[in-house]
């Protein structure tokens, strides 16, 4: 099980590989929430998501003969892009099995940071069994997405950031609002925030029909979505909360948040208008829930994680186009 003590070592292997995003404030947002709101842009991290700091601590702590073998990983593209960065900085072979209708951006940026790509359909087939089998073949280490303690210490970085940026505004959050695929990052995020502020408050927030950590962490059991669900949000859709990240969340996590594809269209035009942000869809929830009004922010502190913004730029426009249509 990871530790805090983890987390603490992950932020020293990810000093100058991981960029320390800032907690940004905006007037119109605290108006709006009728409280304070600081934002977590990991949209600016290295390769645009969070990925990078589990993909990073990860790798890193291979041993000369895994590390010459090479990874396998299987993702949806975030954590595609952060294992194939984390290769090249590392000098490791990185496979990584993505859906063949993940964003373009994705794809690509996976392809040109290093990475091999093979492509499944995300609805017939099992990116995990291809995975497997792929690195059964090569003698190469499979580098989960979010159910490894290694992956786990990485992201929970976020809420230490978190927890020492609070520290140094004096002031101490009551709620952070935090995405929610497999539940990776939300996991160490917490560990991390509780271990600083034993009040804190830490909701995920999911689309609609990908809400398997919220009915999860009401009936106390790992929910399964149906295999009909679809969203906008192709980086939170997790089949089943993790086991491990699972056991974690529902020890530390509040209630689950739910917010529909509009409303996360809404918060991408409001990030891009109002925080000069571009962000992808999956990225975008925890804000939709503070603008949905899904939680109560009134006279309240909230911190609100964007996970990425990896989106494609035609969808992006679209999004913001229907602003004014």
């Amino acid at each position: 099980m990871t530790e805090y003590k983890d987390i603490e070592a992950a932020a020293g292997r990810l000093t100058g590989v991981a960029v320390r995003t800032p907690l940004l404030s905006n007037r119109q947002l605290d108006d709006l929430a009728g409280g304070r709101v600081l934002v977590k842009p990991e949209c600016l991290q290295v390769t645009g998501s969070f990925k990078i700091r589990g993909a990073y601590n990860f790798l890193s702590q291979l041993d000369p003969d895994e590390a010459r073998r090479g990874v396998v990983a299987f993702s949806s593209g975030n954590h595609a892009q952060g294992v194939a960065a984390a290769g090249t900085m590392l000098g490791i072979q990185a496979a990584i099995v993505m859906p063949e209708d993940a964003p373009r951006a994705k794809l690509e940026n996976t392809r040109r940071l290093g990475g091999e790509v093979i492509t499944y359909d995300r609805y017939t087939g099992d990116r995990e069994t291809i995975a497997r089998e792929l690195a059964a073949q090569r003698g190469a280490v499979v580098v989960p997405s979010y159910d490894h303690e290694f992956i786990i210490a990485g992201q929970g970085t976020v809420g230490l950031e978190i927890a020492q940026q609070c520290a140094e505004l004096g002031m101490e959050p009551e709620q952070v609002l935090v995405c929610c695929g497999g539940g990776g990052l939300i996991a160490g995020t917490a560990m991390a925030l509780k271990a600083n502020y034993a009040n804190v408050a830490v909701h995920p927030v999911e689309p609609e029909d990908f809400d398997d950590t919220a009915r999860s962490l009401r009936s106390g059991k790992r929910e399964h979505i149906d295999s009909s669900a679809r969203s906008i949000c192709d980086a939170l859709q997790a089949h089943s909360p993790g086991e491990m990240t699972f056991a974690i969340n529902e020890a530390l996590l509040g209630r689950g948040l739910i917010v529909s594809d509009a409303e996360v269209r809404a918060a991408m035009r409001f990030a891009f208008a109002n925080l000069k942000l571009v962000v992808e869809p999956g990225g975008a929830v925890a804000l939709a829930a503070v603008l949905s009004g899904k939680i109560d922010t009134q006279g309240k502190s909230t911190v609100v994680v964007i996970s990425g913004g990896n989106v494609d730029g035609e969808m992006f426009a679209e999004i913001q186009r229907a602003a004014s249509g």
